[in-house]
């Protein structure tokens, strides 16, 4: 038995390597997929949840790199107030602040990397996505657009 064990979690950081950077991390958090429908396409990613505090204070600082189809979805349970900073974090972010029906409220383009300011809205979301910088853009995703996961009111 312990063998069958050890060859599965061997066979799991196998399956993880492909994804670089962000295996070394996905091992300690969820994988889900999350789509975001436009006004004329959908993109799918594969997400990490941060749902307790420690994986939401953690974030994505000290990654060296995203790739497009990655990114970090921040579960907060309730709508409510919700502000994000750039500390320790090395890459530029695209962060989406959503409501509880997966909609869009706002986005942040293009954060700046380590900056202190605090990035935000005054209304209340359940939700932020954070995805590599300038990939909103390039897909043409915008405040409106609805993201499509379990943890939304849309899930199916």
């Amino acid at each position: 038995m312990r063998q069958f064990i050890i060859g599965l979690g061997f066979t799991f950081l196998v399956f993880l390597q492909p994804f670089g950077a962000f295996a070394e991390e996905a091992i300690l958090s969820k994988i889900e997929p999350l789509t975001i429908a436009t006004e004329t396409d959908a993109a799918m990613f594969t997400v990490e949840i941060a749902d307790t505090d420690a994986s939401r204070a953690r974030g994505l600082m000290f990654r060296q790199r995203l790739p497009e189809d990655r990114g970090m979805l921040f579960d907060f349970g309730q709508p409510r107030q919700v502000s994000m900073w750039m500390k320790n974090t090395y890459i530029s972010l695209d962060m989406l602040f959503i409501r509880d029906d997966g909609k869009i409220a706002y986005i942040a383009e293009n954060t700046v990397p380590k900056s202190l300011d605090t990035i935000g809205v005054s209304e209340p979301v359940v939700a932020v996505l954070e995805l590599a910088g300038g990939t909103t853009r390039k897909l043409g995703i915008r405040a409106g657009d609805t993201v499509y996961h379990r943890m939304f009111r849309n899930a199916e």
